[in-house]
């Protein structure tokens, strides 16, 4: 029997005498911030048609309104676990959840697309902060074995289940009230937490207070942003344009400033070390091509429902629910197959779950029933993502030493969220060229069709890499 990978605990060093709360009570805790900042990648996906009406957004801008929000979520994430590991778990969670709380509501009452969309950033940038000490925070209070891994289940099946419900959150929102409240919606729910959060968690680290590296994060932050853009400019200028070149470029040479700051400084936001272990490197890799595939899927599902099938957004988030139980179920039966079959094999069957559901996704037709075109490839599609990201997420972070749990968390959620940031890029890009420029039923279907089959190749080729890279066992250096 293959023993399971679990996460270290972190050295904490305590910072409050007061005596430690109920573990379930820090685990809900945690789980609350990691729904609402991954609620808020999909909930404004059935909104975007209001939001374009009401503030005239444009294509590419409607897509920015997602990726604004995933590009400075991913950018900052490490800063955010490193900033955790040195300054408090709890006070990050904190500062986060109230950077969130705030845009949410700027964001909500926006009368521009440009305030919109920088409430977007902001809002991803509080996000980036409070993620990593959600994770941080759960396996610091939960022992190592069956329980924490129960534990991470559980925070990674209400992370999914975010992802999952923001159609259904946002459709219920967007008929029953109105776009803004997808938003708005945050704000007290928010609150409450930041209330829970203050009076029950208590304060620890696993650092001194040296500083934080913010050049690094503003050079791979920019990096990203920049390289999103460039891929999104090819839907309109093509990819030998200048305008398409030009951000390329500049964005390869940031990621490579990047790396050179972190070689060079001597507390670097990233250390290159970290990616010498061979569960590190190789799980975040694996992350990244399940994310850049898996991402796209509730953008494009809920664009066919509403542009193709002519959903009401209640209709698509209701649509989507089953898919919504599934990445829950997948999230809960990982960690029982995983001391079995093992953690690399559990990954490698979600993987090619959800790769079977992208294929049979790419048959859809203009005039598909629900059953054969959204609901069980959908189901496949979720089922596959809820069994992959457990033991991913367990094997990027067991070969972490006690002072750099933040940081390791916050990686392998930036390899997750900026997967999905880029590859929803490309694969808009993919399926504008598709349709060229046709807004009809039967073209807009060519062109999702073609992003699934296109995401189903890159999760065979993540399969191909899990089986040869991922460690069999438990985390090691290669």
């Amino acid at each position: 029997m293959t023993p399971m990978p679990t996460l270290r605990a972190a050295a904490e060093i305590p910072v409050s005498r007061r005596p430690a709360p109920p573990t379930w009570v820090v685990v809900a805790l945690a789980c609350a911030g990691q729904f609402l900042v991954v609620l808020d990648v999909s909930v404004v996906n059935t909104a975007l048609p209001s939001m374009r009406a009401d503030l005239g957004l444009s294509a590419p801008g409607l897509q920015w309104v997602v990726n604004t929000y995933t590009i400075a979520f991913a950018g900052f994430m490490l800063l955010g676990g490193r900033a955790g590991d040195l300054y408090g778990r709890k006070r990050m969670f904190l500062i986060g959840l109230a950077l969130f709380t705030l845009a949410s509501l700027a964001g909500g009452l926006a009368q521009e697309g440009w305030q919109l969309l920088a409430a977007r950033a902001v809002q991803g940038l509080g996000a980036a902060v409070l993620a990593p000490s959600t994770l941080t925070i759960l396996t610091s209070a939960v022992p190592e074995g069956a329980a924490r891994a129960r534990a991470i289940a559980t925070w990674t099946a209400v992370g999914g289940g975010g992802g999952a419900a923001g159609g259904l959150v946002g459709g219920v929102l967007v008929d029953g009230l109105s776009w803004r409240w997808v938003l708005l919606i945050n704000v007290p729910i928010g609150a409450v937490v930041l209330v829970g959060a203050l009076l029950w968690l208590v304060e620890g680290r696993a650092g001194d207070g040296r500083r934080i590296d913010l050049p690094g994060a503003l050079l791979v932050t920019a990096g990203l942003a920049t390289l999103a853009y460039g891929i999104v400019q090819t839907e309109a200028e093509g990819w030998t344009s200048a305008e398409t070149l030009v951000p390329l470029a500049a964005g390869a040479a940031l990621i490579g400033l990047f790396v050179l700051v972190e070689a060079r400084t001597k507390v670097p936001l990233m250390p290159l070390k970290l990616f010498r272990l061979r569960s590190v490197s190789s799980a975040n890799v694996a992350m990244f091509l399940c994310g850049s595939a898996m991402f796209c899927m509730w953008f494009f599902m809920t664009l066919y429902a509403q542009n193709v099938l002519g959903y009401s957004p209640l209709d698509a988030g209701l649509a989507l629910v089953p898919s919504s139980l599934a990445v829950i179920i997948g999230s809960k039966v990982a960690p029982r197959l995983m001391p079995v079959v093992g953690p690399r094999n559990v990954a490698v069957l979600g993987a090619l779950v959800a790769a079977a559901g992208f294929g049979w996704q790419s048959t859809m037709t203009a005039d598909g029933a629900y059953l054969t075109a959204i609901m069980f490839p959908g189901i496949l599609m979720m089922l596959g993502a809820g069994l992959s990201a457990t033991p991913l997420a367990a094997l990027a972070t067991s070969g972490a030493e006690p002072g750099e749990a933040g940081l390791v968390s916050g990686l392998i959620n930036t390899s997750r969220t900026m997967g999905g940031a880029i590859g929803l890029s490309v694969m808009s890009t993919i399926a504008a060229a598709r349709t060229g420029g046709a807004v009809s039923p039967e073209a807009l279907t060519e062109g999702y069709a073609l992003v699934f089959r296109t995401g189903g190749g890159v999760l065979l080729g993540g399969v191909v890499l899990m089986l040869v890279w991922l460690p069999r066992g438990v985390a090691g250096r290669g």
